[in-house]
């Protein structure tokens, strides 16, 4: 009998032209990085991640994503954005959809998890990508939203014109892919 494996979706939203704003897309441009020791080749990347996550999905979303065809019948989904919450920058965020939909505060059972991390759960934050949130309603209002979902976002240091992250963002990229690493590996059946 074959084991059930959740379907996991990962979605980089960003603008690569405004240095910063784009960590989501630059991150799923590197799935190596994420989901890969050093000991594992470019070459042998499809064949492992399709034999440890036959079911994930690795999506640059752009700026602008039309999400619903891309998440819907997810079991989770990752958002790595950037998310401007009044830290400093490289400051990095782990909240749910709840926390930006209703600014409601982060669950105690979230905040406890992630005291030990070092990691600023922060309570109530809004996306610049209103349109994420929108599709995530009309995909619960047809019973087809993911049973999880998650963000991952860093607040930016510069959102100019340029195509290179600041080493701020740059520093964290370690960081960011370890959470959403780690984000995979939590996900229940």
């Amino acid at each position: 009998m074959l084991e059930f494996q959740p379907k996991i979706v990962v979605l980089g939203i960003g603008n690569l032209l405004l240095r910063d704003e784009g960590i989501g897309v630059q991150i799923v441009k590197m799935p190596s990085v994420i989901f890969c020791s050093c000991l594992i080749h470019q070459a042998e990347l499809p064949n492992k991640l399709g034999n440890y996550y036959p079911n994930l999905a690795i999506i640059d979303g752009g700026t602008s994503p039309e999400i619903m065809s891309l998440v819907e019948g997810a079991d989770k989904l990752i958002i790595i954005d950037a998310v401007k919450g009044g830290k400093e920058p490289g400051t990095i965020y782990r909240f749910t959809i709840d926390d930006v939909d209703l600014g409601s505060p982060c669950s105690a059972e979230d905040c406890a998890a992630h005291k030990d991390t070092g990691l600023q759960v922060y309570q109530k934050l809004s996306l610049h990508q209103i349109d994420i949130v929108d599709n995530l309603r009309m995909l619960s209002l047809i019973g087809k939203q993911p049973r999880n979902i998650v963000i991952i976002g860093i607040e930016p240091r510069t959102i100019e014109p340029g195509l290179e992250l600041s080493p701020e963002i740059q520093s964290k990229i370690p960081e960011i892919t370890r959470l959403v690493r780690d984000e995979i590996r939590n996900t229940k059946p």
